[in-house]
């Protein structure tokens, strides 16, 4: 068991002024496609450097080639199409909403040229030696959520079919990714927070309880069947967030109300927020980790969210009580999400940025000495 690694990412970084530009350009129809992928290409080579420069063995592109960490995903899948300017049921802490959704307008399945695969050859071919190139895609369980499957009866004649479907789409997606090259996948699921915060709000209703149980039982389906189609030296991870948009956050409670889903799914490694309170303590662990001794439980102790830094002892005083739990040698350390989850990014400067990960390394370093 090598990953995730005990300094570990979780995958999206603050896009660089001229990147942000770009895009803004080439929407105005003042830059060319091209141009702007060659900007593109650029500060993700710088990026990749700097990563390996700061230590990391995984390396990723910032997700600089997307604007949504999932929604662009979703939109690059056969049957799934975009939706502008949607407003959504509920807000981001602040009242900052996203303003975008998906819709389906087909029978869904892999996109054989989604461009989420050149994304990834890029990122290999400039990953410097020594290091692993590393990629996110949101989680299929993402498609149940917010009126994006509202219509799939207009598609398919039963909502098994649909779920079958999803599962292919998805198993499929994977191993072209595995095909081109990909060996370290992490798949980033806000699902668990949210039904963590709507499981506790319902405690003790179970009529309320419903539509959330149903969608988690759905959600770990999918995502079992998933895992246990991929091939054998794929490690995919998974990041459960709770809502990062503009250093916000959506969602809170403790994993106990999701634990027992998630359990059994043979995910290689959970990349876990426990940056603050909303986040509960470390009981859960014990389930999450099942006894796995090939799964590998991040911890997200440092926030990704605000500039100001931890101090280390207590990091580590943290990650101590967790063992208690998890055994120390199946415990590791990141932020507890990236720091633009879309391109707009966290509220911080890229030298905060960059602060926080190499106190991720001085943690790691000081914890474990493999």
């Amino acid at each position: 068991m090598t990953k995730p690694y005990r300094a570990d990412l979780v995958g999206s970084f603050l896009r660089p002024a001229e990147l942000k530009q770009a895009h803004v350009d080439f929407l105005a129809g003042k830059l060319s496609n091209a141009r702007e992928v060659e900007i593109q290409h650029a500060a993700i080579k710088d990026l990749v450097e700097k990563q390996a420069a700061a230590g990391f063995k995984a390396v990723t592109d910032g997700e600089f080639s997307r604007q949504y960490w999932h929604l662009d995903f979703l939109w690059g899948l056969t049957g799934v199409d975009k939706l502008n300017n949607v407003k959504y049921e509920r807000n981001f802490k602040g009242n900052i909403n996203t303003a975008d959704n998906v819709t389906l307008t087909a029978l869904i399945a892999e996109n054989p040229h989604h461009p989420f695969y050149d994304a990834f050859e890029y990122l290999k071919s400039v990953a410097p030696a020594g290091t692993e190139p590393k990629f996110t895609i949101p989680s299929p369980g993402l498609l149940f959520r917010d009126h994006r499957s509202d219509n799939w009866a207009d598609f398919y004649d039963s909502f098994d079919a649909y779920k079958q479907a999803v599962t292919e789409a998805y198993s499929d997606t994977i191993k072209h990714f595995y095909d081109l090259g990909l060996r370290y996948l992490q798949i980033d699921d806000t699902n668990w927070a949210y039904l963590i915060d709507n499981l506790k709000k319902t405690q003790g209703d179970a009529e309320a309880q419903k539509p959330f149980v149903e969608l988690a039982e759905t959600a770990h389906d999918i995502i079992k069947a998933v895992l246990e189609a991929k091939p054998a030296d794929l490690t995919i991870a998974s990041h459960i967030c709770r809502g990062n948009f503009q250093s916000t956050f959506l969602f809170a409670g403790g994993y106990e109300y999701v634990a027992d889903y998630i359990k059994d799914l043979p995910y290689d490694g959970l990349f876990l927020e426990y940056d603050n309170e909303r986040s509960g303590s470390f009981e859960p662990l014990k389930t999450l980790w099942n006894g796995d001794k090939n799964k590998r439980i991040v911890l997200g102790l440092i926030t990704s969210k605000f500039a100001e830094l931890e101090d280390p002892k207590a990091i580590e005083a943290r990650i101590a009580e967790a063992s208690q739990f998890v055994p120390k040698e199946n415990l590791a350390i990141s932020t507890q999400c990236g720091f633009a989850s879309t391109e707009e990014g966290n509220k911080i400067t890229d030298a905060d940025q960059w602060a926080k990960l190499a106190l991720v390394q001085k943690v790691a370093a000081d914890t474990w000495k493999d």
